[in-house]
């Protein structure tokens, strides 16, 4: 692979300036290996790329911090791994909550009292209405149109983290809403 820098400390110090042509390289040199090492690690593309991506921008946003002395090959491992340490975590949150909206809304279903199953759902769709606009409609691509979070973000044009930050909210202002009001 061609470089264009005549040595290490020369690309890092272009890094730091801002040097566009420098942050290129940096993507076209190990955006592949950092792409196979975080699907490694999550076993989902869409994840993967995800992960990559941000370990880029956040690569970009502190570049002033590099150091020329250490291995950027390291601190984008490094990066990657702690990146895919997030996105478990917030996916693994997530996912929890998904599966109790799923059985509160199984076990409503399962209710043998139509009067009973028109109020709760009522209920449910007046607590849905009370979400924040963005919260709201990340909630219904999720959950009526059964979009993924990638595909809700290219919708929205927003980022990933952001539908993930939405459906928190979302999840965590209904769970608290009805549990009181579906007993």
């Amino acid at each position: 692979m061609y470089n264009p820098y005549k040595d290490y400390q020369e690309f890092i110090l272009q890094l730091k300036k801002g040097n566009e042509n420098a942050y290129a390289h940096l993507v076209t040199t190990y955006y592949k290996k950092l792409f196979i090492y975080a699907l490694s690690l999550t076993h989902d593309h869409g994840s993967a790329e995800d992960i990559v991506q941000n370990v880029f921008l956040k690569t970009w946003e502190s570049r002033n911090r590099l150091n020329p002395v250490y291995s950027i090959k390291n601190f984008l491992y490094k990066t990657t791994y702690n990146e895919f340490t997030n996105h478990y975590h917030k996916t693994k949150a997530n996912s929890q909550l998904e599966h109790t909206y799923v059985e509160t809304m199984n076990e409503i279903i399962e209710e043998n009292e139509p009067e009973l199953l028109k109020q709760k759902i009522a209920i449910i769709f007046d607590e849905i209405n009370l979400l924040p606009n963005k919260c709201k409609k990340t909630l219904l691509l999720r959950v009526k149109e059964g979009l993924t979070n990638i595909e809700i973000a290219e919708y929205m044009n927003v980022s990933v983290k952001t539908v993930e930050g939405h459906l928190t909210k979302a999840y965590n202002q209904l769970r608290k809403n009805l549990t009181n009001r579906l007993k």
